[in-house]
């Protein structure tokens, strides 16, 4: 199958219908649902925002109102022709809720890589924070697989990626899910979606290459949570491959002051594989 074949832009949008936020970066696709307390729903390195399907319906039936959107050069959202780093993905997170939610405190949720980036918000604005929670988060030292190491190395890490990661990703996207055995034709259909948009393989490569083979530069929005009195929870799961759990050893020495709850069996989507047993402590949470 060949990947990157359409564009985004205005008549694509029309196309696909839904709604969009024009930002000083691009178009970025949301949906917005609910009343009540603010809740913003920050997704990882390459699954757009569906992966917090399970997630956003409970939570807008539980009363909340609740945000979710796809990252630059993710799902239906533009793909500017700049670094994907921490400042481009954060200015895209200030500025949706502070469309959305302004002057108001938020519940900010971020899985994966998503984890970096609201922490690197968290440090920026701590005041906005009613509390933070972390699903496996990406930014803690790791050993990362050869075709990430290979990825760092100029341009043969451009044809790496682009000829051997994306066709991976695309082929085991579905592989840590566990327990939705009868989802993952959905899954990997909804995530075809976003790999068919050129600057789609740009993006992810960029987000490699400067946020998570980059600990130095995301560690020190961890670092800000307890200074900065954050309230902190982490959800981490036993069997995850792709942010291993060794790593939640770090999350804890880092953020002294963190709630910790431990999936055992759990794989990387615990967020959508096991939207119950999420949820469980979401609400526990929310309501203390």
């Amino acid at each position: 199958m060949k990947y990157e074949r359409y564009l985004i832009d205005e008549n694509e949008r029309k196309r696909i219908g839904g709604e969009y936020a024009i930002l000083s970066d691009g178009h970025t696709h949301y949906e917005l649902k609910g009343e009540g307390a603010p809740v913003v729903l920050v997704h990882g390195f390459s699954t757009p925002l569906y992966i917090y399907d399970k997630i956003f319906i409970s939570l807008t039936k539980m009363g909340y109102k609740v945000l979710r959107y796809d990252l630059y050069g993710r799902g239906f959202s533009d793909r500017p022709n700049k670094k994907n780093s921490l400042d481009l993905l954060v200015k895209q997170l200030e500025e949706l809720i502070d469309l959305f939610f302004p002057g108001e405190k938020i519940f900010l949720m971020g899985t994966s890589m998503g984890g970096s980036v609201v922490a690197a918000y968290a440090k920026r604005h701590p005041s906005r924070i009613e509390k933070l929670f972390l699903f496996a988060p990406a930014g803690m030292p790791f050993r990362p697989p050869l075709y990430m190491k290979l990825s760092k190395i100029p341009v043969l890490g451009d044809l790496v990626f682009k000829t051997m990661a994306t066709p991976i990703m695309v082929k085991g996207i579905t592989n840590e899910l566990i327990y939705s055995i009868n989802e993952k034709e959905y899954y990997q259909k909804e995530f075809l979606k976003s790999v068919m948009y050129k600057g789609f393989s740009r993006a992810l490569l960029s987000s490699l290459r400067n946020i998570v083979l980059k600990p130095k530069m995301t560690l020190p929005g961890f670092e800000s949570l307890d200074i900065n009195n954050v309230k902190v929870v982490a959800i981490w799961g036993t069997a995850d491959k792709t942010m291993p759990y060794y790593q939640a050893e770090t999350l804890k020495k880092v953020v002294k002051s963190l709630t910790f709850y431990e999936f055992e069996g759990s794989g990387h989507l615990f967020i959508f594989d096991e939207g119950e047993r999420t949820m469980a402590i979401i609400e526990k949470e929310l309501s203390d």
